[in-house]
């Protein structure tokens, strides 16, 4: 009975340690990542608004050439939604929603992820002139993770998951636009 006694509060006290480390790390996350295209901003910020044109450049896009996609609404407007659905795991099924623009300078979304896991993130797009005919862009993804998911963080980094993505839709949209 001893025995039982403590590996009961040898559990216990690994609980205890792992729900409050799950308040000592952080439960938010930003991931962030530009690029200079040659094209005026304003041209391409019209390009960037459809959210069909998405498709051109991301990678998660091209992951599945075979996803089944839906749309609601008018593209290049608040409300606009693209679902995606896919038998490949690291794709999913979600929908991602226009949910702010800023004429010219930012397009915000709402990312709702069903599968393979549950999640509500934002992400943006970015525009600003570094001369007459060049634009910086930021394509950028935040969220939170909930407690006590957020210690994954202790050993995976959003960062490393999706900023090479992110760098690899921006260099796609880079060679589109320029070419």
């Amino acid at each position: 009975m001893k025995v039982l006694k403590k590996i009961l509060i040898v559990l216990l006290s690994l609980l205890l340690i792992v729900i409050a480390a799950s308040y000592v790390v952080t439960t938010s996350y930003q991931v962030e990542r530009e690029i200079v295209i040659d094209e005026p901003r304003e041209a391409l910020f019209d390009y960037l608004v459809l959210l069909k044109n998405q498709s051109a450049f991301s990678k998660w896009d091209k992951m599945d050439p075979n996803m089944k996609r839906t749309e609601a609404g008018t593209d290049g407007q608040i409300g606009f939604m693209v679902g995606w659905e896919s038998e490949d795991p690291n794709v999913g099924k979600g929908e991602q929603e226009i949910i702010g623009i800023q004429a010219g300078e930012r397009i915000d979304y709402e990312l709702r992820f069903v599968e393979p896991f549950e999640s509500t993130d934002k992400a943006y797009l970015k525009l600003s002139s570094v001369s007459e005919n060049q634009t910086k862009v930021a394509w950028g993804i935040y969220g939170n993770m909930p407690r006590p998911y957020n210690l994954m963080s202790l050993f995976m980094s959003m960062e490393d998951m999706l900023g090479p993505d992110l760098d690899e839709g921006l260099q796609n949209l880079k060679q589109l636009r320029e070419n």
